[in-house]
């Protein structure tokens, strides 16, 4: 890749980066919340949200295109500001030692992306549920934004494997894929651009606060950014599956939710185990499968587990250029 030296010997070492933070990930799990990037992005948004979305209910002190405006020009400033500082880093980093470089990047990618919390976090849903419906339904609270409070044991397994799959691409595939184009600022830039949209991204009111126009760019940000590497995840979960969720099939079911991404990793993890996956009111995906059990949430894990491998395999190749 563009971005690695040309010494063939480093470019190998430095290669290695992604399977180190997956390695780190793993075994150390999610950094302390005052050294974690991710946290620092969040508080940021969440400073500058509290300051640009009107609050509900209050007079109007701007147009709906003004505050769009600025919430565009917030979110690029802030989003120069990430890659810049990465960037500056990254290139100081590439000039020391390979070994020690590589080991960097690795260390500095990991709270870019993030599997073990996922895959436990999921886990931790369907072991909740062996206790009590309620149980299950307030550890699915930790996952997902929808209110849990009505769903039945089926509903919380379909909403654990949605958000496993369609996480995989926000928390791991993606970051991957922007780190293979641009190195730690892409990963970061893509990191930023996904918590934003989480944070201001909402058609309506959240809060207290009205984020139609507010969070508009947030939203449309992370769909351009996450849109290849979501057909990337969507693939890398199909294709050990065969016919079961091949091309014929996915781009359908993954148009029948109002995401332009999020449905196609979740269609194809929901047709890879042959079930259905629902939002009511809202969507269905596989509409002819079966209801999620138990084991499904422990197939959706290993699925999850082996597309992580894939993925990162991918990223190691395409680094080294073995794809072109």
């Amino acid at each position: 890749m563009w971005w690695l030296p040309p010494d063939l010997n480093a470019a190998v070492l430095l290669a290695c980066a992604p399977a180190l933070a997956i390695a780190i990930d793993r075994l150390l799990g999610e950094p302390a919340l005052r050294w974690h990037p991710v946290a620092w992005m969040g508080r940021w948004l969440a400073w500058a949200g509290e300051r640009l979305a009107p609050r509900v209910g209050e007079p109007r002190v701007l147009p709906d295109s003004r505050v769009f405006g600025f919430a565009a020009l917030s979110w690029c400033a802030a989003a120069a500001a990430v890659f810049a500082v990465t960037w500056i880093f990254q290139d100081w980093v590439l000039t020391q030692p390979s070994w020690l470089a590589a080991l960097a990047l690795g260390l500095f990618l990991k709270p870019l992306l993030a599997w073990a919390m996922l895959h436990d976090e999921v886990l931790a849903v369907e072991r909740a549920l062996t206790e009590s419906l309620d149980a299950g339904r307030a550890q699915l609270a930790r996952l997902v934004s929808r209110d849990v409070s009505e769903l039945s044991a089926h509903q919380v397994r379909e909403s654990a494997i949605e958000s496993l799959a369609e996480n995989l691409n926000d928390s791991v595939v993606a970051p991957l894929f922007w780190f293979v184009l641009l190195g730690l600022p892409g990963a970061a830039l893509f990191r930023f651009a996904n918590t934003a949209d989480a944070m201001w991204g909402y058609p309506g009111e959240r809060g207290g606060r009205d984020w139609q126009w507010a969070g508009k760019w947030a939203a449309r940000a992370d769909d351009v950014l996450g849109w290849v590497p979501a057909r990337i995840t969507a693939a890398l979960i199909a294709l050990p599956a065969g016919h079961a969720a091949g091309p014929g099939r996915l781009p359908g079911e993954a148009a029948r939710t109002p995401s332009p991404n999020g449905g196609w990793p979740m269609a194809a993890m929901a047709l890879v185990l042959g079930v259905q996956l629902r939002k009511p009111g809202v969507y269905t995906l596989n509409p002819e499968g079966r209801t999620p059990e138990a084991a499904d949430v422990l197939r959706a894990c290993a699925i999850g587990s082996r597309t992580v491998l894939l993925a990162t395999l991918l990223a190691y190749a395409a680094l080294l250029g073995l794809l072109a």
